[in-house]
């Protein structure tokens, strides 16, 4: 019974959160002054394209109902829902009339490759150094390691992204910015050139991201394992004289890592957004730089699709690692 309720009580939650989140992805475009078919139209009549009152009247009205912006705003609002549903959010504007959903699919690929495998690289060294600097606190290497991330964690991302490529672009000539995910002239497919191509024109925007997500990791892991290491089951494996590398695995890592899972649960989510900034910085083919198209264009149905499926995204991990709680805490279950 406790585990029924508990269970309801989560799924209510997750989509709750979800009717919330796209109820404000619905609203938030309306609310800007921009409109995609008055400037489509605008831009057809200042390139001299002439067209009937009655002719330009009926293409408006069609684009209009094309990108779901005919009919009262309750309309709107159940026809936005009808298209979420089915996951059909119809053409983009930007790139009128490729639909939304292709350009989500090709984008994707290139975020989750790129955010996922950094995110998790930075995860792991930040917390598995952290916890090594906790436990061993009183240590020389300790101090420089958390004096290293306490150097980087407050550095704006942009900044740091910046020094990398004068750095290693300009500076040694190592890396080419600029160009997106692969070298230009080479045909997309599963054969070296290309695969070499790609993993080289990630390296820099891959270690940005790791340098500046590891500061977090590590100063929370430290933390959290620095309180961890005083408690009185930890002193007492201690006087019993378990190794050391058994404590910190058995005894620290293991009470500290929960919160931490937590964390990377949402930062997983928020892949699914994109990386703005980033693929901004180093024009990188993904689902940020779709999003920095779709506010430059008021392209609203490119602008829905993207954030509906970061809203969904982030609600989903936060859902599993709420199921999952039970089966890595037995103080939940209890």
């Amino acid at each position: 019974m406790r585990l029924a309720r508990y269970l309801l009580t989560r799924i209510v939650s997750y989509l709750l959160i979800i009717m919330v989140g796209m109820t404000i992805v619905f609203v938030v475009p309306r609310l800007t002054p921009q409109n995609p078919v008055v400037s489509m139209v605008a831009r057809l009549t200042s390139q001299g394209t002439f067209m009937e009152p009655e002719a330009l009247e009926a293409m408006r009205s069609s684009l209009m109902e094309t990108f779901g912006l005919s009919g009262t705003l309750w309309q709107q609002y159940l026809s936005f829902w009808k298209r979420a549903i089915t996951g059909d959010f119809g053409p983009s504007f930007a790139v009128f009339p490729t639909p939304v959903n292709e350009l989500i699919v090709n984008a994707l690929p290139w975020t989750m490759g790129l955010l996922i495998v950094s995110t998790l690289i930075a995860w792991i060294i930040g917390n598995f150094v952290g916890v090594v600097a906790g436990y061993r606190k009183g240590r020389w290497y300790s101090r420089v390691l958390e004096s290293i991330a306490v150097v980087i964690y407050p550095i704006p991302y942009y900044i740091l992204a910046l020094i990398l490529i004068l750095l290693a672009s300009y500076g040694f000539g190592i890396f080419v910015v600029g160009v997106g995910g692969y070298a230009i002239g080479l045909r997309p497919g599963w054969n070296w050139p290309f695969v070499s191509s790609v993993i080289k024109n990630s390296l820099l925007p891959a270690l940005s991201i790791i340098l500046i997500n590891y500061g977090w990791w590590f100063l929370s892991m430290k933390a959290l394992s620095s309180d961890i290491t005083e408690e009185d089951y930890v002193k007492f494996a201690e006087i019993k004289g378990i190794p050391a590398g058994q404590v910190m695995t058995r005894y620290v890592i293991r009470n500290a890592l929960l919160p931490q899972v937590t964390q990377l649960a949402m930062a997983l989510g928020t892949v699914f957004g994109g990386a703005l900034l980033t693929e901004v910085i180093f024009a990188y083919p993904g689902l940020g730089s779709l999003v920095y198209m779709a506010v430059s264009n008021a392209d609203y149905n490119l602008m829905m699709g993207i954030n509906s499926l970061s809203i969904i995204a982030v609600a989903t991990a936060g859902l599993i690692i709420d199921l999952a709680y039970p089966l890595l805490d037995p103080r939940v279950r209890y």
